[in-house]
């Protein structure tokens, strides 16, 4: 059985992909201990691991669990621990507000504040990607679509990096819980403000949102507004970050894409299966007996899907681990997929298009400041895989 260090091993962090193709070998499910203490496992091929992310007899509701465990911290309140007919309902009404013409219009001003930022980049001729760029477009875009002031912004990366990655011990517990407070108490001021003063916001749309008579409620309004602001802005950073370091350590496809800028939006879906933001799906929990490729799965199991793993998996991708800005692998699951595919996809693959496209049209000479060995992954255990820090030249 895997211990729950290997997740947050280093070597585990640098490269995931060399330890799940040695386990694919030997098999598409793995035991794991984690959380610690339950019966889990690990799913490490396309095949299973898509099929496990839209079968009902997985539910997202850790109360499913075989050993009690605290909702909240996984997800609790959210879409991503509802099944329907929940699920259905919350995602409908969200959809509603959170329309892909509404993001569209987002363009022109996601591009603005790309030139911004690159424009700080260039008067200093070297940078670090990550907390110069890749963090601070994808906070200001998310909470503009919001409506969150300016001011507010700073404390969301602080709440996002506590939210975000598991707490196994009483003093990480406790540091969640205070940063879920801090952000629940903030959210719960900004609904009454927009109630009294609607805008034209995603945040007001979400409030104004009706299917017949039905509405959010508040704790779902809460959650709602919760996990867009958290996904929304932490997976984008990473798509940005992991997409850019690929590039650079791959000069070959680095000058594909500059000869051939057309190729930028299949580029992009190829960056997300190569090293996406989300290395593993969130939880799921069996409602019954069941079996996953001849492993049994009892009832109350967790299931850790491992989107990282289906993404590098021979059996669908050629050469999985090269990358190929000509591939257009419509397969991938870097969102997921079925019921609970990624609700902010169009966002994040607009802001990843505007991101990297402009940064590599405004520095020809963008390279690593480091060896590539020397950049470092989180060691978070979190289901999201992003560097610490992105030293570049320009």
């Amino acid at each position: 059985m895997l211990p729950p260090e290997f997740l947050f091993s280093r070597a585990f962090s640098e490269d995931p992909y060399a330890a799940y193709d040695e386990m694919r070998a030997s098999g598409p499910v793995h035991p794991i201990d984690f959380p610690p203490g339950t019966t889990a496992f690990l799913v490490v091929d396309h095949e299973h691991g898509r099929a496990a992310l839209n079968d009902p007899r997985l539910s997202k509701d850790s109360a499913h669990s075989s050993v009690p465990v605290n909702a909240e911290l996984f997800f609790g309140g959210t879409m991503l621990a509802m099944d329907p007919p929940d699920h259905t309902r919350l995602r409908g009404l969200v959809a509603k507000a959170f329309t892909g013409r509404r993001v569209e219009r987002l363009r022109p001003r996601v591009q603005e504040i790309t030139d911004r930022l690159l424009d700080g980049v260039a008067a200093r001729g070297e940078a670090d990607l990550i907390e110069e760029f890749a963090v601070p477009l994808p906070i200001q875009v998310i909470c503009e679509l919001l409506g969150v002031p300016a001011s507010d912004r700073p404390r969301f990366r602080e709440w996002t990096a506590v939210l975000t990655v598991p707490a196994l011990t009483a003093q990480a517990r406790e540091r969640r819980r205070e940063a879920a407070r801090a952000f629940n108490g903030y959210l719960v001021e900004v609904i009454a403000e927009r109630r009294a003063h609607p805008e034209d916001d995603l945040i007001s749309g979400l409030i104004t949102a009706r299917d017949g008579d039905a509405a959010l409620t508040e704790a779902e309004l809460l959650g709602g507004i919760a996990l867009l602001l958290i996904a929304g802005h932490e997976t984008t950073v990473n798509l940005i970050g992991n997409g850019v370091f690929a590039l650079l350590r791959a000069p070959d496809q680095l000058r594909l894409l500059r000869e051939r800028p057309e190729l930028l939006p299949s580029a992009i879906e190829e960056l997300l299966r190569y090293d996406g933001p989300v290395e593993r799906a969130s939880q799921r929990i069996a409602l019954e007996d069941m079996e996953i490729a001849g492993t049994p799965i009892p009832k109350g199991a967790w299931v850790h899907v491992s989107l990282g793993a289906a993404n590098r998996d021979p059996a669908v991708f050629e050469d999985p681990a090269r990358l190929d800005v000509t591939r257009a692998p419509k397969r991938h699951v870097a969102f997921g997929h079925g019921l609970h595919f990624c609700l902010g996809a169009p966002l994040a693959r607009l802001e990843g298009q505007i991101a990297i496209g402009s940064l590599l049209r405004r520095f020809p000479d963008l390279a690593l400041a480091l060896l590539a060995t020397e950049y470092r992954h989180h060691r978070t255990g979190s289901i999201v895989r992003g560097l610490v820090s992105l030293p570049v030249r320009v």
